[in-house]
């Protein structure tokens, strides 16, 4: 049964057209000026079928992603990523190591079912807005912007629809 969902996945490109793309980016964008943590959004349709039939499941492929696109490559470890693997409706957030102790794992769990409702609901740009902005507070709460602090972005801000 997962394999033919994910040989029948919905397009992430009609999910997410380039100018949903644009808002969740500006989003990003806007959510980077009040804290010094970086957070990127990927979303893929499937997997391949190698990895399906090898049993690789979307926190496998969401920690690979995390490394792929760098997002542990920042000055403070304060990278998150959203991952968004729809052919098994799954959402994953990978967030680096400077995060430990500071968020437990119930408050990633709560910005996942944000996510969640979006989505069920057929809302998914707002789903990433909503998520976004939920992690903007967690790292406004962590790592608040000083008036010292450079305005440095270490990633990019548009999001990445993998294949």
């Amino acid at each position: 049964m997962r394999l033919f969902k994910h040989l029948f996945a919905p397009s992430a490109q009609r999910m997410f057209p380039a100018h949903s793309l644009q808002r969740i980016a500006a989003a990003i964008a806007r959510s980077e000026a009040t804290h010094t943590g970086e957070i990127c959004f990927a979303v893929e349709a499937s997997l391949s079928l190698s990895a399906v039939l090898a049993g690789r499941d979307a926190r496998e492929r969401a920690v690979e992603a995390f490394a792929q696109l760098r997002v542990w490559d920042t000055r403070a470890n304060n990278g998150v990523l959203i991952y968004l693997l729809l052919a098994d409706h799954r959402i994953e957030i990978v967030a680096d190591r400077g995060f430990d102790g500071l968020v437990d794992a119930d408050q990633w769990r709560g910005v996942c079912h944000l996510i969640e409702e979006h989505l069920r609901a057929g809302e998914p740009e707002a789903a990433v807005l909503g998520g976004v902005e939920a992690i903007c507070a967690l790292l406004g709460a962590h790592f608040p912007r000083g008036e010292g602090d450079h305005d440095i972005n270490e990633l990019p801000d548009l999001p990445h629809i993998l294949s």
